[in-house]
């Protein structure tokens, strides 16, 4: 089987190798494919695995020979499944191999916007701390994140780990999840208890709010102008779900008035980021570029769980199809 990857170098730039991919074919790797390049480098090719590379219905009828796609992702929006259903592709994804990790990076941009460890280190290497004449000092205060409540917008997995790891700081946990028949009701989440509320009371009575919903027509934009007036002033908004479930620009306006004590997020709407994008410059803002799921340990279990599905397929058995 020629098996042939096109966007490689995102979860794999060169530190770790394809592991049990190469075992099951001929593994052709590249490290970015182009629209213009996708056809080309495919023909004759039974199995694509892709990130962000996109399948639409015209793709498919260039392509008679394809057989299977394995997305590298758990979201699969890159590929048209109706076409690829046309045409007899299968199409799997790698669900919750991300969750640990994107848990992680939610409180690692909680803890940067509350400690401001980058902000000290930066001046402690300017030469600050030699010149202070106190044995300590800071650039902003800091805060204490105990004591404080935590509204999560989405309880699924990665929902679930952040309510665990938020409560070990001593947060109270509160959520808007999935399943509005939750509202009003106490959940408990591996031990933590967690209120269940509809998005404007979570909203209202949070010091911290953080994304964790799917991109859907219901929750693109979810956090826009209107809802944001319902914010405590100061509050702390985390995204590390998708860029689109917020309005950049009125997340932006929030962050000058003020009204936003800080924004942390690992996704922009538009990604590679646009250099128009109004979230560039703005105090308090702390954006790192969709690497939440790159932890060597993470990419390993990503790679391999990949592998799983294609030989799956192979046995006639498809895990993880999402078509």
């Amino acid at each position: 089987m020629k098996i042939v990857i096109l966007d490689g170098s995102a979860a794999n730039p060169g530190d770790i190798t394809w592991g049990k991919l190469e075992k099951l074919g001929e593994v052709i790797a590249y490290d970015y494919t182009s629209p213009d390049e996708l056809i080309p480098r495919m023909q004759g090719a039974e199995c694509a695995i892709t990130n962000k590379t996109v399948f639409s219905r015209e793709v498919f009828d260039s392509l008679p020979d394809l057989k299977y796609i394995g997305v590298l992702a758990t979201g699969y929006n890159v590929v048209d499944l109706e076409a690829a259903r046309a045409h007899g592709v299968t199409v799997t994804n790698v669900p919750e191999y991300a969750t640990y990790a994107t848990a992680q990076m939610t409180m690692a941009l909680l803890l940067e916007l509350t400690n401001l460890v980058g902000l000290h280190t930066a001046s402690v290497m300017n030469g600050d701390w030699c010149r202070s004449k106190q044995f300590c000092y800071f650039k902003a205060p800091l805060t204490e994140l105990a004591g404080k409540t935590l509204h999560i917008i989405g309880l699924g997995k990665i929902g679930e780990k952040v309510a665990q790891m938020a409560s070990a700081f001593g947060m109270s946990v509160t959520a808007t999840p999935h399943n509005n028949e939750l509202f009003g009701n106490t959940a408990d989440v591996n031990g933590v208890q967690v209120r269940c509320l509809d998005l404007a009371n979570g909203l209202s009575g949070a010091d911290v709010v953080s994304l964790h919903c799917p991109l859907t027509d219901d929750t693109r934009e979810i956090i826009n102008e209107e809802s944001l007036k319902l914010f405590k002033k100061g509050a702390i908004l985390i995204n590390c779900a998708r860029g689109p479930v917020i309005n950049e620009t009125a997340v932006r306006n929030a962050l000058d008035s003020g009204l936003l004590g800080g924004y942390g997020a690992d996704v922009v709407c538009i990604e590679p980021m646009l250099e128009t994008n109004p979230l560039l410059g703005a105090p308090n803002c702390v954006i790192t570029p969709h690497i939440a799921w790159t932890p060597v340990e993470t990419r390993l279990r990503l790679i391999d769980a990949a592998a799983d599905n294609l030989q799956a397929f192979i046995d006639g058995n498809p895990i993880n199809k999402v078509n």
